[in-house]
């Protein structure tokens, strides 16, 4: 009996640091997205992306992956939207916003589903809007408001993924589809939208860059923060709740804010610091109480996050 209970808190140790570890990762993306836009532009870098992530994932496509084709592609869509809002949102505003800005998702999924599905949310969960609406409103610079367009950008992409979480939820109950030939679906899509677009525009997309800052970036972004983190959350998530999976990985914010002024000497000050915090109590808080209320979820426990 000793055995097992040790056993099993070792496990349960192990879990946490590794989903920790994927929260540190979350939260460095957008600084190395930051960093990767300084090379080439935003559609072009998305294609090569997720590019490379649809053919690494390709593999999960057969078998049982099939059927992640037929909801993948319009999530696909939605997916898309979402990374060009993110993106260009990063490269126009600081790296410690666009990390606060889009935990915002989790606040306003009650209220996407309340539109979807007419289930009103809890007056709890209108406060925690009260609240990121606050944290916003000092993170953006309180009485100077000073909202430009890389905020206005992340703030669209906070909504999209909200939309993703519940039309996922939607589309994906009770069909056991693989988390991993979902992605791989979404990935192809945003690929290969990207794709078209850059190549729509007047000159297309200029030669691929050949530098090595810009393709460790690349990689790091394929490597860890999609493949990596999909595996460690679905691992996690074998070994815990989802309750403390959700926790653990709602600290992507603060590791995002804390990587950007470290690596690219981002300084929010006293009061952005207090408006980020507000953001990320009510996204902790909203996590929570929407596991203890309604514990829906899609078949992989969370939505995918690449």
């Amino acid at each position: 009996m000793r055995d097992w209970r040790g056993r099993a808190r070792r496990n349960l140790w192990l879990a946490d640091a590794m989903l920790l570890m994927v929260a540190i990762i979350w939260g460095s993306s957008y600084a190395v997205a930051k960093q990767a836009l300084w090379f080439y532009p935003v559609l072009g870098f998305l294609a090569i992306r997720f590019g490379l992530t649809f053919i690494l994932l390709l593999p999960q496509l057969r078998g049982e992956g099939r059927r992640a084709i037929r909801p993948g592609l319009p999530l696909g869509l939605v997916m898309l939207g979402i990374f060009l809002c993110e993106t260009w949102g990063v490269m126009l505003t600081s790296a410690s916003n666009a990390a606060f800005l889009i935990s915002l998702c989790v606040v306003f999924t009650p209220f996407v589903e309340w539109a979807m599905v007419r289930q009103r949310p809890s007056n709890l969960l209108f406060a925690a809007c009260a609240l990121s609406l606050a944290g916003f409103w000092l993170l953006t610079g309180g009485t100077r408001l000073s909202l430009n367009l890389g905020d206005g950008l992340m703030l669209v992409a906070a909504l999209l993924r909200a939309v993703l979480v519940c039309l996922t939820r939607r589309l994906t109950a009770d069909r056991q589809i693989p988390p991993m030939a979902l992605t791989a679906v979404q990935s192809g899509v945003v690929a290969s939208g990207c794709l078209v677009l850059g190549l729509s525009l007047p000159g297309g997309l200029p030669a691929v860059p050949q530098s090595p800052a810009f393709w460790a970036a690349a990689l790091y972004l394929v490597g860890f923060a999609t493949l990596f983190a999909l595996y460690v959350q679905n691992l996690a998530l074998g070994r815990t709740s989802a309750t403390r999976v959700s926790l653990l990985m709602g600290s992507e914010p603060l590791f995002g804010a804390l990587i950007a002024g470290l690596w690219l000497g981002e300084q929010l000050g006293l009061q952005g610091w207090i408006g980020g915090l507000l953001i990320m109590i009510a996204t902790l808080g909203t996590l929570r109480l929407g596991r203890l209320e309604a514990p829906v979820a899609s078949n992989s426990g969370l939505p995918a996050r690449t």
